[in-house]
């Protein structure tokens, strides 16, 4: 054990995730208070230990704390977990940055890029904290529901100061949890970003019944589109045939607990956007990152045809069939760029 397990954690954000993840510090041992803006969320996981919300029926440790007050929240805390959705990111750091302890560390467990701009989170980070904060980014094959039932998950924690992400994979890593490292921000966000698009494509797949071999076909194209991207940007390969890519597109693509998965299930069997989004009931990240995941092709000049895809038909500029005869009418080619994994 760490000699910080005595010392406060702060996470921020009570959603299904955030509370998920405050579970897991919380019954390994460390002092964790839970920051939310819904009083009645936040009062129900501090006085009858369940977030009803977000993940009912499920008890939380009894040791989890939760509060409005932000300020209240991250005082005195070694370090800072954020989990909000990528559109709250920026303005959460904004609001924690005059708040910060000395010499506490920012992660998060967000996914996806700043609205508008398409910048990476932690882009956003160093900017609203400056450059003496050490940064790291929570990211890898993990839904909610299974970590706070304790189910075994792997995750990976990367970031831009070793001692620093050592310590938020230590405190993460227990008997059901492993929590792997790595110092590649900009693969690890692209993976987990990336993958909430590309599991729209495969939910319409199956939604149109379309069949196994065609999943297996988008899934693995999906990552190519991943690597390609990645390369463009100065990702590393090995990142996204990792848990932050590989890893996370295969539970997002297959796993029904996926809410962009079951997006592009609702679509895929006629269902329009506005239904889809409303049946689901909690935020669907894929629709803002496809945009950002386009952005971010074009600038750099990158041919992205499953994304564009998906973009279109969450644009509602292409039916879902019609997004899957464009895919199929493109040309042959080599698989794998020569220079990808050089």
């Amino acid at each position: 054990m760490s000699t910080n397990d005595a010392e406060k954690i702060a996470v921020l954000g009570a959603g299904s995730w955030g509370t998920a993840l405050a579970s897991l510090l919380a019954r390994h041992g460390h002092p964790t208070v839970l920051w939310g803006r819904d009083a009645n969320v936040v009062e129900a996981i501090d006085r009858r230990h369940e977030n009803p919300r977000y993940l009912p029926g499920i008890p939380l440790p009894d040791s989890l704390r939760a509060s409005t007050d932000l300020a209240g929240t991250v005082a005195g805390a070694r370090w800072i977990l954020v989990v909000v959705p990528s559109h709250a990111f920026g303005e959460t750091v904004r609001a924690l940055a005059p708040l910060l302890p000395a010499g506490a560390g920012v992660a998060w467990a967000t996914k996806g890029f700043e609205p508008g701009t398409g910048r990476f989170l932690h882009e956003v980070a160093r900017e609203v904290l400056g450059p003496d904060v050490p940064l790291a980014v929570v990211t890898g094959p993990s839904f909610a529901k299974e970590v706070t039932l304790g189910l075994p998950t792997a995750i990976t924690v990367h970031g831009d100061d070793a001692d620093f992400t050592q310590q938020v994979a230590d405190a993460m890593h227990g008997p059901a949890f492993r929590a792997y490292t790595g110092e590649d921000m900009v693969g690890a966000e692209l993976g987990g970003a990336m993958k909430n698009v590309l599991a729209v494509a495969t939910g319409v797949a199956d939604g149109m019944q379309l069949g196994l071999n065609a999943r297996a076909g988008l899934i693995t194209r999906g990552l190519n589109e991943m690597l390609r991207l990645a390369a463009a940007i100065g990702g590393k390969p090995e990142t996204l045939m990792g848990l932050a890519g590989l890893g996370d597109l295969v539970l997002t693509s297959t796993g029904d607990l996926s809410r962009n998965r079951r997006l592009g299930l609702a679509l895929g069997r006629g269902q329009s956007l506005a239904e889809a989004v409303k049946e689901i009931g909690q935020v669907v990240e894929s629709v803002q990152t496809a945009d950002e995941v386009m952005r971010q092709a074009g600038r750099h000049g990158i041919d992205l045809p499953i994304s564009k895809a998906v973009q279109s038909v969450l644009h509602g500029e292409l039916s879902p069939s019609e997004g899957l005869k464009q895919l199929l009418a493109r040309e042959q080619k080599p698989e794998y760029p020569e220079t990808l994994f050089k």
